[in-house]
């Protein structure tokens, strides 16, 4: 039994490495991806270009300008009277948004009355112009305290001490809240279903193209040696792939690592198991290579989506969210990200590991019967 795994075992390597395009699927893919989705992939929204329209000119305006441009998160790069030049600015892109101070700002401030101020925002990114409103009223609330503490110190006369509530928020398990410690650990999840499904989604229906599936039926090999000569070389791949994002994570990107990579190890088994499973059905229901590779996109991008990879499951429909329980990279995001960033052990990652068992078990038990299926 076991000699006749290793003969296909070593058939399959050779055949996936001997071919150049699957040489840089394997390693070439990963890699590069790592990078993109470590650069280009963040919710961190800073320096905003905004336009200011101070029709005040008055130190009180100023002073509000000053704090916007004065954060990390906007950046003014057009000071002018005109709203048509604002927005052209805003039409075209080449600014966020734009902060107008009417005439009689500060006058108005001095009376006791409420000054309105004007932040017009592109929304067409509904997310930046989420953070971009979020920023703004944080700024503008700093701004009314520190007015209201100056206007009772000049009624007073003197200096007056002033009592206030001093909230210091603190994020736990990643301190500066920075998207790519978030997002780099599941990119390590995403590349391993994506490479483990594309390349065991070929692995039968190449066979098939190629008529040496009727050269297998015919030797004394068995339906599960077969499969499991198939599999093997993509479960190691998606192990030299984990090790190789990996360290890449911790060594370019500086991502902490406060777990343990024996767990993690058994995350990426457990998350292998569903994930050849389910390549191995595709390919057991595709014609041609062609098919298998459409049939795998259609199910990776669905699965990436239900995962909470980027959006949050919580924030779904009840009917996506109980859709999201079949999808195994929803497992193992919570897996990788809790060895990453939390630390945390077995005890606190058993559901996780349960559910990716029991999904791998039932997943690759219905591909290996239809192949069954196939071969009679």
């Amino acid at each position: 039994m076991w000699e006749r795994i290793l003969t296909i075992l070593r058939k399959e390597f050779r055949s996936v490495l001997r071919d150049p395009r699957m040489r840089l699927v394997i390693i070439g893919v990963p890699l590069l991806q790592t990078l993109i989705f470590g650069y280009a992939v963040s919710l961190d929204v800073k320096h905003v270009k905004l336009v200011v329209l101070d029709r005040d000119g008055t130190p009180a305006s100023r002073a509000l300008v000053a704090r916007f441009t004065g954060s990390a998160y906007f950046d003014a790069i057009r000071y002018t009277q005109d709203e048509g030049d604002a927005r052209a600015l805003i039409d075209a892109a080449d600014a966020a948004a734009a902060l107008q101070i009417n005439a009689g700002y500060q006058e108005q401030l001095r009376g006791g009355r409420t000054a309105a101020v004007q932040l017009i925002v592109d929304g067409s990114d509904s997310n930046t112009a989420r953070f971009v409103v979020n920023y703004a009223a944080q700024i503008a609330a700093a701004a009314n305290t520190e007015f209201l503490l100056d206007s009772a110190r000049r009624l007073a006369g003197r200096t007056i001490e002033t009592g206030r509530a001093d909230l210091q928020p603190r994020a736990w398990f990643n301190a500066d809240l920075e998207s790519r410690n978030f997002y780099v650990p599941g990119i390590i999840a995403m590349l391993v279903m994506l490479v483990g499904l594309m390349l065991t989604s070929m692995a039968i229906v190449r066979e098939k193209e190629v008529g040496t599936i009727e050269q297998v039926m015919v030797t004394p090999i068995r339906p599960v040696e077969f499969i499991l000569g198939k599999c093997a070389p993509f479960a190691v791949v998606g192990f030299v792939n984990t090790a190789m994002v990996t360290a890449i994570a911790l060594l370019w990107f500086g991502i902490p690592f406060r777990g343990s990579f024996l767990l993690l190890l058994l995350g990426v088994a457990l998350f292998l198991l569903s994930t050849l499973g389910i390549g191995l059905f595709i390919s057991t229901v595709s014609q041609t290579q062609q098919q298998a590779m459409m049939t795998t996109f259609f199910f990776f991008f669905p699965a990436m989506l239900f995962s909470g990879f980027i959006f949050p499951i919580a924030n779904m429909p009840a009917v996506f969210q109980w859709l999201s329980l079949l999808d195994p990279l929803r497992y193992m995001l919570v897996i990788i990200r809790g060895v990453f960033l939390k630390g945390v052990g077995f005890g606190v990652l058993w559901p996780q590991l349960a559910a990716l068992l029991a999904l791998g078990v039932v997943v690759m038990t219905f591909a290996v019967r239809r192949f069954h299926k196939n071969l009679a």
